[in-house]
């Protein structure tokens, strides 16, 4: 655990400075929690990871001042190239809550966060991209139809989305759905990162106070526009955004970089916006020394570089997101640079609401990694891939090891080839793929054995692995 080297103050949406309140630490208990949630974010936009393009364009002084009064972690990874989120709910991997590819609902019986809370006193809210409900036939198509009370997961206090919510809206235009299953068209003319931090902010001015909250806000963006195929960002940001650095993974690949980096980053540069609107929103309501905020994203964007859409690939543009803590149990401007997974926040959450996670949860609580109680941290994660494949992945510091089943897309096989095997320290963006290098042959059979046991332990059979092809 380091200090993470900079300023203890940043800038909010409205260029006012905003900086650590004193006596933050004479809080009461439990504490209110805000995830923020983006969706298909690289964590390369955030200036606070160091020298990339989020510091270089200037996108994101909100989230590097949490992360100057908070914890950044350095080494955060998905735990699915898609849906992720029925992992966040659960704390369970896809192959095991039965959602291993989009389209498929969340059992309605599922333990998710909010379930697991409200017994503990906690008012639970969900507000934007819901993305859990839809699916198996026109029974459930709420593609475009409010989601009925049983397929919202047990966020039964406050709910305002839409389930597929770019089926709903555009970047200027849309509408989500009430509790009561009424349509609540955005503001007019307002971007759509703009509409649903404006929806936050009344849900947080209008709360009493007599429980905590728990928040989950699910934003649509940077995540591209389906029916249009780009990535719409405010309005201005082709021109604003044009003269952007060019990442390492993406320096003289192919794909749509080229030409869809600048709205991209301009979405970005938006949320990082909506994070100063929110937090000065708490600062006002007295409220940001007992709220806990968690930033991350489900996934990140290699723009068609490694497959031929934008994510479900082990590749750590794929994979590596931001993640920023800032709150009780986690301060002090700090970076830990250990191996953390999406998975470790579903127990982080409960246990900050005074719930002892569920032994079914598959990660742990970051908090014994703040108050050191950790001592036998997880050196590596663990990654499922479906839909553009049966793939698995496991990232240690070093080494980079996936294997992919032979045929199409599916839950799990019972045999996988050796796929990619990539020297992290020595090609940190991933293009010497070394899977039928003679000479690791020792390193493959020690992640083999690693990728094994992270199966097992994700509940799934262990599989035979078998050479790359040609190896």
């Amino acid at each position: 655990m380091k200090q993470l080297g900079m300023g203890a103050a940043g800038l909010t949406a409205a260029g006012t400075l905003f900086a650590p309140r004193a006596g933050a630490e004479n809080k009461p208990s439990p504490p209110n929690i805000l995830f923020i949630f983006s969706d298909q974010q690289r964590w390369d936009t955030l200036g606070c990871y160091g020298e990339n393009m989020g510091r270089a364009l200037g996108l994101s002084p909100n989230l590097d001042a949490m992360a100057s009064e908070g914890v950044l972690f350095s080494h955060a990874f998905t735990a699915h190239c898609g849906p992720t989120r029925a992992c966040l709910q659960t704390g369970l991997y896809a192959t095991q809550t039965g959602c291993w590819q989009n389209g498929i609902p969340l059992p309605p019986d599922a333990v998710t966060l909010p379930r697991l809370l409200k017994p503990a006193g906690y008012e639970v809210g969900y507000i934007g991209k819901g993305h859990l409900a839809s699916g198996g036939g026109a029974k459930h198509d709420y593609r475009d139809a409010p989601v009925p009370p049983d397929g919202r997961g047990g966020y039964d206090d406050f709910w305002l989305a839409s389930d597929v919510l770019e089926f709903t809206s555009h970047s200027y235009d849309g509408h989500m759905f009430d509790k009561d299953m009424n349509k609540v068209p955005f503001p007019k003319d307002r971007h759509r990162v703009d509409a649903l931090t404006d929806f936050a902010m009344d849900y947080l001015h209008t709360r009493d106070g007599k429980r905590p909250f728990f928040l989950f806000l699910s934003y649509v963006e940077p995540h591209h526009q389906n029916d249009h195929d780009h990535f719409e960002g405010p309005r201005g940001s082709k021109e604003k955004y044009k003269n952007f650095p060019v990442p390492g993974d993406l320096e003289g690949a192919k794909g749509d970089w080229q030409t869809e980096l600048p709205d991209y980053l301009g979405c970005c540069a938006s949320l990082d916006s909506a994070v100063g609107r929110l937090r000065a929103e708490l600062i006002r309501l007295k409220r940001e020394d007992n709220t806990l905020v968690i930033y991350t994203s489900d996934h990140a964007c290699h723009f068609l570089t490694r497959n031929g859409e934008y994510k479900r690939a082990c590749q750590d543009n794929a994979i590596h997101v931001p993640l920023v803590v800032n709150g009780p149990g986690f301060r002090g401007g700090k970076v830990a640079d250990d191996l953390v997974s999406l998975m470790d926040l579903p127990p982080t959450i409960v246990s900050a609401g005074g719930v002892k996670p569920p032994e079914a949860m598959r990660g742990r609580a970051l908090q014994s990694l703040m108050d050191g109680s950790a001592r036998d941290w997880q050196d590596d994660v663990f990654v499922q891939i479906s839909e553009s494949q049966t793939g698995r992945a496991v990232r240690t510091s070093r080494w980079k090891y996936s294997v992919r089943a032979p045929g199409g897309s599916a839950a799990s096989s019972d045999s996988y080839n050796e796929d990619f095997l990539y020297d992290l320290e020595k090609d940190p963006h991933e293009r010497n793929n070394l899977v039928r290098d003679p000479t690791l042959a020792g390193i493959r059979a020690e992640l083999r054995e690693r990728l094994k046991r992270r199966m097992r332990h994700a509940g799934e059979s262990e599989p035979g692995i078998l050479p790359a092809k040609g190896a």
